[in-house]
């Protein structure tokens, strides 16, 4: 594609809008051509993040002065609430929408706005939008004008299970246990007690035990690809004293005498972006750190028929702002790993 794709960002000032930044920096398809917060309009990105400088010219402006009608394609970066509002004006213009909120994951409204605590304004669009997940959704993304950009859990533990649910090869009946842990960067950049320094750090903890917002988000996943699978799900998040990464550990039966390891490593065999380990090794998140990858890994548990499944993704990437630009580039039919070749940070 000779022609550069103009690309906007709505609410860039936090942690995933800087990603996005990041990683479009030298995207060789794309020219950012704009970028809006309305807290720090007037304020140059340069000077806001400092990892930046020298690599972006522009400045924060207001979504009513950033001209995004003027855009290919529009990054939703914002706290839930402010895409369902936003996008419709740009979808129906023909621009196409990367959503990386939840506003349109959840198909089943009355769910979405329990869980979200809100009405939603734009369920129209919900019907229309498209799971951002590329292993599972590739040719619909192609084809769609709104991405919703899956959560940062539900990627890491999707990603894992996809392959044995598409096989039904899931046992009935059976608790499924996702025992997750996550980087504190993973709470977004509001200033908030729990993320403090001397509250987070040296410390571990579970929250959302009682009910966590990814947890209807992953069962709608399990329930497309296998019915009667869901309400055994047990979903558990932690906390852990990192700045970003993210590991899930999960506990699944199966069905006769399917060798899980077997059947991820043939379903990703030629995935970009999913790297199934070999038998008996146990991903680090330092692995995928900055890096658009997710690592899984399969063991059985000892004199058990429990089969463990370890995954791990950079919640910030392959969770969240990765993801969104390998589902761009699959809208725009560009080579799905344009701008996401960065090799992961060690140490």
């Amino acid at each position: 594609m000779s022609k550069k794709i103009k690309v906007g960002i709505v609410g860039a000032t936090g942690y995933t809008g800087s990603e996005l930044l990041r990683l479009l920096a030298h995207h060789p398809n794309v020219d950012v051509t704009a970028i809006t917060s309305r807290s720090e309009a007037g304020i140059a990105i340069a000077d806001y993040f400092p990892s930046l400088r020298g690599v972006y010219q522009l400045v924060f402006q207001t979504p009513d002065e950033a001209n995004l009608d003027q855009c290919d394609a529009v990054f939703f970066a914002t706290p839930n609430g402010v895409a369902m509002k936003e996008a419709p004006a740009l979808l129906e213009k023909g621009i196409k929408v990367i959503d990386l909120s939840a506003d349109y994951r959840i198909q089943d409204i009355p769910t979405w706005e329990k869980w979200y605590g809100m009405q939603h304004s734009s369920p129209e669009w919900v019907k229309q939008a498209v799971y951002g997940l590329p292993e599972m959704n590739r040719e619909n993304i192609a084809q769609t004008l709104l991405t919703a950009n899956p959560g940062c859990y539900p990627t890491c533990v999707s990603l894992a299970l996809l392959p044995l649910l598409k096989a039904g090869a899931l046992k009935e009946n059976m608790p499924l246990i996702a025992d997750c842990k996550s980087g504190v960067s993973g709470a977004g950049r509001k200033a908030s007690v729990p993320t403090l320094l001397c509250e987070a750090g040296d410390n571990f903890k579970a929250y959302g035990v009682s009910g966590h917002r990814h947890l209807p988000e992953i069962k709608q996943t399990i329930n497309y690809l296998q019915p009667n699978i869901a309400d055994g799900l047990i979903f558990v998040p932690h906390l852990t004293p990192m700045i970003r990464g993210m590991h899930a550990t999960l506990y699944v039966h199966l069905d006769g005498q399917n060798n899980p390891h077997d059947m991820l490593s043939r379903f990703y065999q030629s995935s970009l972006f999913v790297d199934v380990l070999p038998e008996g090794a146990t991903p680090e998140t330092r692995s995928v750190r900055g890096a658009n990858y997710c690592r899984i890994s399969v063991q059985k548990a000892p004199q058990s028929n429990v089969w463990i499944i370890l995954s791990v993704i950079d919640n910030l990437v392959k969770g969240a702002a990765g993801q969104a630009v390998q589902n761009m580039n699959i809208m725009f039919g560009l080579e799905e790993d344009a701008g996401l070749n960065t090799v992961p940070l060690l140490p």
